[in-house]
């Protein structure tokens, strides 16, 4: 009787002890592979992520090199060209008019007959004198023709302060101009300019005839009157 109760008893101890066996493995294998999946979720979360460096506000954007920092083949910096500074340069010259000039007429005994135009630069540029004067007289209906052997090779130029020269033959000393008149004043007109300057006369004023004319505006006086 006792042998039968001792193996009921050690059969129902063996039962527990398989049970437990069997909770404590399927414990291990669940419970190591939860910890696992948690850690590696925590390891990627925990990953920098490259991100786009936000710009700052108010932050222009790069300008382009100006003319003088530019570069050109090879890396060689060029610079913008400098502005010609010589006077004597034609883009820095200006027409001689009346308002840069200033013009004196002088009756001359020799050569007979002649007055010599003396005009001076008086502006602050270089000035170019084109062509001949425009002499008008008082009560003149025309203007007097020009001596074409008189023309110089280049134009007259002026720098300020100096002076050029022209001729005006007032009459023919033979008569042949006819009997002329007395003239008491006279204008003197530029090449591609509207405006005339005034240019005094002694006070008896200046006998001019038909056989008026004058000289090319020159740098000489012996030029003038040659």
């Amino acid at each position: 009787m006792r042998a039968s109760v001792r193996r009921p008893r050690l059969l129902a101890a063996a039962s527990l002890a398989l049970t437990a066996l069997a909770l404590t493995a399927c414990d291990n294998g669940q419970g190591e592979g939860v910890r696992e999946e948690g850690a590696a979720t925590q390891a990627s979360d925990s990953v920098p992520q490259d991100k786009p460096t936000p710009k700052p506000e108010g932050t222009a954007a790069p300008k382009a090199p100006s003319a003088a920092g530019a570069t050109g083949k090879g890396g060689a910096r060029t610079s913008a060209p400098a502005k010609d500074t010589d006077p004597n340069a034609p883009a820095n010259r200006v027409p001689c008019t009346a308002d840069n000039t200033r013009i004196t007429a002088a009756p001359l005994s020799r050569p007979l007959n002649h007055m010599l135009l003396t005009i001076t630069n008086t502006g602050s540029k270089m000035c170019d004198l084109k062509g001949y004067p425009i002499v008008k007289f008082e009560g003149a209906q025309s203007v007097p023709p020009v001596m074409e052997a008189t023309k110089p090779q280049a134009v007259t130029s002026l720098a300020p302060g100096k002076q050029g020269y022209a001729a005006v033959i007032l009459s023919a000393g033979d008569g042949s101009g006819g009997e002329g008149r007395t003239a008491q004043s006279l204008e003197i007109g530029f090449q591609g300019s509207d405006k005339m300057a005034e240019a005094a006369l002694q006070a008896k004023g200046v006998h001019i005839d038909d056989s008026l004319r004058v000289t090319y505006w020159v740098t000489t006086v012996e030029d003038a009157l040659s």
